[in-house]
């Protein structure tokens, strides 16, 4: 049987991968700067990472939601203490695409209404809902596009408020820093401005932190630099290091009740163990502020090259933006140089989303080799 053909892929195969390096089957090794799509938070393979999972999956590692399991409350209460949003209740599911179809779903649940407001150049997922939401036709079914989905430009205030005053939007939902759009960010005004809206029209705040979370913007999530409170906020990739793991976190005024959510697979005891751990290791390798020291870093050098047009992101959730497409250089990074950088919609960007274990030699050694090609 052949694999159904969807991912145009690079000729290499990693086989094992060790903090911010990845290893090939011929014992190349990569500089890992893209982390698999920002899932890899606290490095590969880190050792206490790996004896956590290892030794609960030789004890239980799966059984379902309909006993207790005190690993998802451990879970809750860590993420509440690191994150500092005290006022949430979490549910866990297995993606950041299942995190913002059940964000969708509750505050629709909650309001009682049945649009919902996205923004130009956004990513939220590949499921039902969340793909109508994601600002990309070539991924949108007409299956999907049934979903009733209006658009307005990241920033503007008066085309959401003209779309909300209609009374049918259910949710808002916005990445603080777009990831797979290529960077972009409003201001401070902008998205209290638009906290304002949604409690004025009564339509849930949804913040996508699936890619900007936990700790890669430097700060928990990234919509904490401009002090809002979103009444949902979804959660993935780099919650779990590379274990499937999602979930969102609700305002205490949202209320639950018996099976509106629910999920198989979901805060399974491996996926607990797994999102324990990365909090752990943020906390006590101080892994925020590493990503803010590395982050001053790297503006600092990307601003010494006169080709780089744009620096975009924050923390190390970062992108440069030359005047010409990336795809070219891209590849000389991986065949050549063997680093591993990302892409995005936008063709001029490359994308930069490494581990947070990252150092400064490592940032040094990707901008040689950006030197030397451009």
């Amino acid at each position: 049987m052949s694999l159904f053909n969807v991912y145009p892929l690079f000729d290499i195969t990693p086989v094992k991968a060790k903090d911010v390096f990845v290893y090939d089957d011929i014992g190349t090794e990569y500089l890992d700067l893209y982390g698999g799509h920002a899932v890899i938070s606290i490095g590969h393979s880190h050792p206490q990472y790996v004896s956590a999972i290892s030794n609960q999956v030789s004890e239980l590692g799966f059984y379902s939601n309909s006993i207790q399991n005190p690993l998802q409350l451990q879970l809750a209460n860590k993420l509440k203490v690191l994150s500092g949003c005290k006022d949430y209740q979490l549910f866990l599911c297995n993606s950041g695409a299942e995190a913002n179809e059940n964000a969708l779903k509750l505050a629709s649940f909650h309001n009682e209404k049945h649009k919902v407001l996205a923004f130009h150049n956004s990513f939220h997922g590949r499921t039902s809902a969340a793909v109508a939401a994601t600002d990309n036709p070539k991924v949108v079914a007409p299956l999907n596009a049934q979903q009733d989905v209006d658009f307005a430009a990241l920033g503007d205030l008066i085309a959401v408020e003209n779309i909300l005053k209609q009374n049918e939007t259910c949710a808002v939902i916005i990445e603080c820093i777009q990831g797979v759009g290529g960077l972009d960010e409003s201001t401070t005004e902008f998205y209290q401005g638009l906290e304002v809206l949604c409690k004025k029209y009564n339509t849930a705040l949804i913040a996508d932190e699936v890619q900007s979370g936990f700790g890669r913007t430097g700060d928990f999530f990234a919509f904490q630099k401009h002090n809002i409170t979103p009444d949902i906020i979804s959660i993935a990739k780099g919650m779990g290091n590379g274990f499937p793991v999602g979930g969102i976190l609700i305002h205490q005024n949202i209320k639950a009740t018996f099976g509106m959510l629910g999920t198989t697979f979901g805060g399974n005891h491996l996926a607990c163990a797994a999102s324990l751990t990365v909090l752990e290791v943020i906390a006590s390798e101080n892994l925020m502020d590493n990503a803010k020291m590395i982050s001053a870093h790297f503006m600092e050098k990307a601003q010494s090259i006169p080709q780089i047009k744009t620096i975009k992101g924050r923390g190390l959730m970062l992108g440069l933006e030359f005047d010409f497409p990336i795809s070219e250089l891209r590849r000389i990074l991986i065949h050549k140089h063997h680093i591993f950088t990302g892409s995005s919609k936008n063709p001029n960007l490359l994308r930069i989303l490494p581990p947070l274990t990252i150092q400064i030699k490592h940032i040094n050694a990707f901008f040689d080799a950006l030197k030397q090609e451009l």
